[in-house]
């Protein structure tokens, strides 16, 4: 089952699905009854996942927002665990790494820095505590990948190996920015492979699941059969004329 979900895009579907019940409202129609009505209205992506109680109340029904305009990325650039310099604010020039990408908005998370500190649960009669909280910082402009070689930001491009594995070159000193194994092991659902434990009772096993039950031939599907089974194909068939 993990392996069916993350082949056939489950989890995909399952945000889009997510999204999409937030932009929607429950009407009663005269003869239909109570029926689930689709908003026209885009949905507003935050840091938090479509499936959380906070998304869902950012997206309430009826809420103006302003009109997001992203800057369209062709190659994205940067993956969990990488190691990035911030551009810009109060932590500007400062190495981090990233725990968090949201591509839907072009955002990165850095641990430690671009942060806010804010009250939580202050009262007259309770002081609370400060929160430090984590701000977005977009990959196009914000932020840059780190060469490895001298510790410097720069600017990458993608090419391929011998081998035709494809990596990640600085445009500076032509170096390889190697992936974090972070990323190769954390799959889009936010599950880790190394640590995922199969359900035998629940799950299909990935010994099944990439198990070949079909083999292609170039003979028609009756005649597979025919072979299949052992049965012999004794008759002579009709003549065929073609006006």
């Amino acid at each position: 089952m993990r392996l069916t979900r993350v082949c056939l895009g489950y989890f995909r579907r399952y945000a889009d699905r997510e999204a999409a019940k937030s932009t929607a409202i429950i009407v009663k129609k005269p003869v239909q009854g109570w029926r689930v009505k689709r908003i026209k209205q885009s949905y507003h992506y935050t840091e938090n996942r479509p499936w959380t109680d906070a998304a869902k109340q950012a997206n309430a029904v009826h809420i103006n927002r302003p009109r997001l305009y992203l800057e369209p990325v062709k190659e994205w650039p940067i993956f969990l665990g990488d190691r990035v310099e911030v551009l810009v604010g109060r932590d500007k020039g400062k190495i981090g790494q990233v725990n968090s990408v949201i591509k839907e908005r072009n955002w990165c998370f850095v641990e430690g820095l671009n942060c806010k500190y804010e009250w939580v649960n202050k009262t007259a009669t309770n002081p609370g505590q400060m929160m430090k909280i984590e701000k977005p910082l977009l990959v196009t402009t914000e932020v840059a990948l780190v060469d490895p070689s001298d510790n410097q930001a720069t600017t990458i491009e993608w090419r391929y190996t011998e081998t035709g594995y494809r990596v990640r070159v600085s445009t500076r000193t032509g170096r390889i920015i190697p992936f974090s194994q972070l990323s190769e092991v954390v799959e889009e659902d936010f599950i880790n492979q190394k640590k995922y434990v199969e359900n035998e009772a629940k799950d299909t096993t990935a010994k099944v699941l990439k198990k070949i039950t079909y083999e292609p031939k170039l003979c028609s599907f009756e005649a597979d059969i025919m072979e299949k089974f052992g049965i012999k194909e004794e008759r002579k068939p009709a003549p065929t004329f073609w006006y």
